[in-house]
């Protein structure tokens, strides 16, 4: 099973990252880096850098695609018609099309998300619609092979349920052990639903301003 990520610059890391250190685990599984022209790309921080194994030309096709969110560069590369042109083509026989927080848009924007349910980072949420989507506020969404993760760290969450759908329970939750993923978060506030109001403009602000 060929996994590949596809990184971009201006993409979140923890939305690649989170989901690679789960899935790249899987027994039996050849996992992949591709950018636009393969080498580093920089992260939405403009401070930490990752490098692509491949570049587009080099991969024709895949059993997984992972499509990362970001702010700025996720729209960009959704503007981009190499790029979604690559992403068409290399899911056109895929066992699932997965994307984590604004990822979504860039499968959207390929014409992959016509008519599904799919979920994204909450601040970005209604522009689901905007591709047909049908927009769903859950945490991991599956609408026949496309999988969709919300915001940042629900790729964690969607990785583990996906490696349950590839090679079952007891091995997603040996994965869930070893990488140690048991929350508990400092603060319930995790969620629009959990926080205040000022809280939920601040951070939509700087994320999507």
């Amino acid at each position: 099973m060929r996994i590949v990520f596809f990184l971009y610059e201006g993409l979140t890391t923890l939305d690649v990252i989170g989901p690679h250190d789960v899935l790249s685990r899987l027994p039996g599984v050849e996992a992949i880096s591709v950018s636009k022209d393969g080498g580093p790309v920089m992260a939405d921080t403009g401070v930490l850098g990752l490098t692509a194994t491949h570049a587009l030309a080099d991969v024709d096709s895949c059993d997984v695609l992972v499509v990362p969110g970001g702010m700025d560069g996720t729209f960009a590369a959704a503007a981009d018609e190499e790029i979604l042109s690559w992403i068409r083509a290399v899911t056109a026989d895929a066992t699932w099309i997965t994307s984590v927080c604004t990822g979504a848009l860039i499968l959207g924007a390929a014409g992959l998300l016509e008519g599904k349910k799919a979920t994204t980072h909450w601040a970005a949420i209604d522009l689901l619609e905007t591709y047909g989507a049908e927009p769903t506020r859950e945490r991991v969404v599956f609408d026949g092979n496309v999988v969709t993760g919300a915001g940042v760290s629900a790729g964690i969450d969607f990785a583990l349920t996906l490696a349950a759908k590839i090679a079952g329970d007891d091995m997603a939750k040996t994965l869930q052990l070893g990488i140690e993923y048991d929350p508990d978060p400092p603060f319930d506030c995790g969620s629009p639903a959990k926080a205040p109001a000022e809280l939920i403009e601040l951070a939509g602000g700087a994320l999507f301003s």
